[in-house]
């Protein structure tokens, strides 16, 4: 018998719909949930491992939003009777499993309740609020304030705090920490290096310790907000 999916930034009213997924889909490292074009028609929460979700530019730059791990829900919510598109990647980088939901089927049934209606439309609104904060730093502060941004919300996402700062337990390469800037890996090399420099940061075995978070906030202006809006998931 399995064990009750995981759900998290569920509301109570929505729960009930997403625990008799209509199918469960094995996923292996570096395939794909969706694509960008690929018609929305199905909404996922992840059981186990993590998905990537990202967003490719036409001349095939790589934007990173976000990784989501077990008991997120994922997908385009198609709230309205008309077709819609995925507007971003979904990449499979830790394989696990998920549970798929025919999404007409259940925005049918959530039509029918009010409440848990509401609930969808505040979960999307708190990944848009997110997404929005994303795209504030890097265009308002460059590819050293989208490097910034990431850290802080890479501490408040994976960071374990120990007698010399904020360890982030999370396996990134440069490469990968460079599509969260929408950047070259070259780039994040030499400003990880010159954080390094300054005290402001360690790095051993690969793995980032934070020492002045601070020294991060200051330089982007950061405006404290809400965890909940501050995290890399």
């Amino acid at each position: 018998m399995r064990k009750p999916i995981k759900l998290n930034h569920l509301d109570k009213q929505l729960r009930r719909y997403f625990t008799e997924p209509d199918h469960y889909l094995t996923t292996i490292k570096n395939s794909y949930l969706f694509r960008q074009g690929d018609q929305a028609r199905e909404l996922f929460i992840i059981i186990s491992g993590k998905v990537m979700i990202s967003k490719t530019s036409p001349d095939g730059k790589e934007l990173t939003l976000r990784i989501c791990g077990p008991g997120d829900l994922i997908g385009e919510y198609n709230l309205a009777e008309e077709d819609l598109s995925y507007l971003v990647d979904a990449k499979v980088i830790e394989a696990g499993e998920v549970s798929v939901y025919n999404q007409k089927r259940l925005i049918d049934k959530l039509a029918l309740d009010s409440d848990a209606s509401l609930a969808l439309v505040k979960l999307t609104n708190l990944q848009y609020r997110k997404d929005q904060t994303r795209f504030r730093d890097l265009v308002l502060y460059g590819k050293k304030g989208a490097l910034y941004s990431t850290l802080i919300r890479l501490s408040n996402s994976y960071g374990q705090k120990t007698k010399q700062g904020i360890y982030l337990d999370v396996n990134l390469t440069n490469q990968e920490i460079a599509n969260f800037c929408a950047t070259s890996r070259e780039s994040v090399n030499r400003m990880l290096n010159e954080l390094k420099r300054k005290g402001v940061i360690g790095i051993e075995r690969g793995q980032i310790t934070i020492f002045d978070l601070d020294y991060l906030k200051t330089e982007i202006n950061c405006e404290n907000c809400p965890i909940v809006l501050c995290t890399i998931n």
